[in-house]
């Protein structure tokens, strides 16, 4: 049954990024993907919704360099809903776009999550979480995590979430270089590790923040960074400018560093803006508001 609402009724809801705390490449299944282990949490750098029920279906994108088409994630997660439930409704959607595209943070899987959400909600779908998640798994491996709204440890293809609190206790400085990194290519060119030294999980619930550098590697980061040095520049220059820990998210381009101090944080943050880099600064235990608003 759908909600009674006015068809001029706009909802509003916010689309957050993730960073990857530590991502281990276990092993390369047969079917392309891989088997990897990585810590999923919230920054502060997030786009904005705005959706209202329509007589077509229409898609708009503040950064009109971005696709509004099959080939954008929102649309495939509409199109991946119809194919399990029966949604009479169709809407107009525009997003703020703030998370810059290709660069580690999971923007697209953000936005197919937040877009699934919504019509679960605006159309009355009721559907349980568990059942969303069913519905988008072809769509992204980052989605359950962006569905479910809580920090964990990602596992199998990344899609398995073991929920724990992982968000980290201190200042976290993003940087974009704004260098577009092809996640194919990193996971072509790394070396599986079925055995690592400790995993992911045990570094992240066990270990200090001050020994993660020694600890906490991104298999991905190597290649990456041979390709374009600039990002293990930056990942040089956050440690330089005080950062307990400082990494590549994902498959790059961005780079995080995490602070204790939020002085040093906000002058880290100010130096590298003043370099012309893209940056973000994100609070300690961070969480992200994953409400849906109608707009009053």
């Amino acid at each position: 049954m759908n909600l009674q609402s006015n068809d001029d009724t706009l909802w509003i809801s916010q689309s957050p990024a993730k960073i990857n705390l530590g991502l281990q490449v276990l092993d390369k299944l047969s079917n392309g993907y891989h088997e990897i282990s990585t810590g999923f949490c919230f920054i502060n750098w997030r786009d904005r919704f705005e959706v209202k029920k329509a007589p077509t279906f229409s898609l708009e994108m503040s950064d009109d360099q971005l696709p509004n088409d099959t080939n954008n994630l929102i649309v495939q997660a509409i199109h991946s809903l119809q194919r399990y439930v029966d949604i009479s409704d169709h809407y107009s959607v525009f997003v703020d776009k703030v998370i810059p595209a290709g660069a580690g943070l999971g923007g697209g899987s953000s936005n197919a999550a937040t877009m699934i959400r919504m019509v679960n909600k605006i159309s009355g779908l009721n559907a349980k979480l568990t059942d969303l998640q069913h519905f988008a798994s072809n769509i992204g491996a980052d989605i359950p995590f962006f569905l479910h709204g809580k920090p964990g440890i990602g596992s199998g293809i990344g899609t398995e979430i073991s929920f724990v609190d992982i968000q980290p206790d201190c200042w976290i400085v993003t940087v974009f270089p704004d260098i577009h990194a092809s996640t194919a290519e990193a996971y072509k060119h790394c070396a599986p590790n079925a055995s690592p030294d400790f995993s992911v999980r045990h570094i992240l619930l066990n270990e200090p923040m001050e020994e993660w550098r020694y600890l906490l590697q991104n298999d991905l980061e190597p290649w990456v960074i041979h390709q374009y040095p600039m990002i293990g520049d930056i990942k040089d220059q956050l440690y330089d400018l005080g950062a307990d820990y400082a990494a590549m998210s994902g498959s790059g381009s961005s780079v995080f560093g995490l602070f204790e101090q939020e002085f040093v944080a906000v002058d880290a943050l100010n130096q590298l803006a003043e370099w012309n880099f893209l940056t973000n600064i994100t609070p300690p235990s961070f969480k992200p508001d994953f409400g849906i608003y109608r707009n009053s």
